[in-house]
């Protein structure tokens, strides 16, 4: 007996981290000339890099130091039971700090970076190896280096909250090997390790792990989402398939429009941290 936990903002709210859909969300603020759902694009980062990390540092990257919570520490000790699989969309890695040893993020971790590559092509790693997709090769992340790179540019502090964004592009831009001007060279330049509104789903993402653990499952459990990407609907259509209880656990719950005695989908009104509590 498995239980598949699916989790989504909602369980990093206690960490001080953003919803994606609230006032402060990820998804609510945008750039000064775009919306947050046409900055989050690979189309963005190919043609406007330097905005895009801009946007991608000043919306994530400040998160990247915050501590997990109960909700965290819990499912971490779930996982490792035996008893249970974690898929998250998440990007923040909090599951990982928190000792959770295999999980899928299955939208990737804002502490990591790839090599860009055009998602389908293969291309000779930085590294020189051929015959792999260059983005395989996970690189950490260097926002800590940003304020050596401001130092390097020539920028008037090197502190990344008061710098210019001007001053802050040119940095992420040398950190992200990417030339302003010719875009981010396939094989070459850093990508963060997150999956775009434009791009889908592959094994960089640990997909196929995914797919396996929803066939394993014989109990769907999702905590704090919206039910607003397609990797819920994917589960859930799985679920139902399969004939296995599912439980929705949110301050507000989206009503699935399920009709009734088609699944055994049960709606628990409450924080993610509220129903840790309950279990304990």
């Amino acid at each position: 007996m498995t239980t598949l936990y699916i989790t989504g903002a909602g369980v990093s709210a206690d960490s001080g981290i953003p919803t994606f859909r609230g006032e402060d969300g990820y998804w609510t603020i945008g750039s000064k000339n775009y919306t947050p759902q046409e900055m989050a694009t690979r189309h963005i980062y190919e043609t406007r890099p330097g905005q895009f990390l801009l946007w991608y540092y000043r919306r994530f990257a400040v998160y990247r130091n915050v501590p997990p919570n109960d909700v965290h520490r819990w499912l971490a000790r779930e996982c490792n039971s035996g008893a249970a699989h974690l898929i998250t969309q998440n990007i923040d890695g909090l599951d990982g700090r928190a000792g959770n040893s295999d999980y899928v993020c299955i939208h990737g971790r804002l502490d990591m970076m790839t090599a860009y590559d055009d998602q389908d092509a293969l291309h000779t790693a930085a590294t020189g190896l051929s015959n792999i997709f260059a983005s395989d090769m996970l690189i950490p992340a260097p926002w800590d280096d940003v304020p050596r790179a401001l130092r390097d540019t020539g920028a008037e502090t090197d502190d990344p909250a008061s710098a210019s964004d001007s001053a802050l592009e040119v940095a992420l831009l040398r950190l992200c090997c990417i030339d302003g001007d010719a875009g981010p060279r396939p094989g070459q330049s850093l990508k963060p390790y997150v999956l775009l509104f434009d791009e889908y789903y592959t094994d960089l993402y640990r997909m196929g792990t995914a797919e396996r653990w929803m066939a394993e499952a014989s109990r769907m459990v999702f905590i704090g989402t919206s039910f607003s990407v397609n990797i819920t609907a994917i589960a859930l259509r799985s679920a139902i398939t399969r004939g296995i209880p599912v439980e929705i656990v949110d301050p507000r719950p989206v009503d699935l429009g399920i009709p009734e005695g088609m699944a055994d989908v049960s709606y628990l009104a409450m924080t993610a941290k509220q129903w840790v509590e309950a279990k304990s």
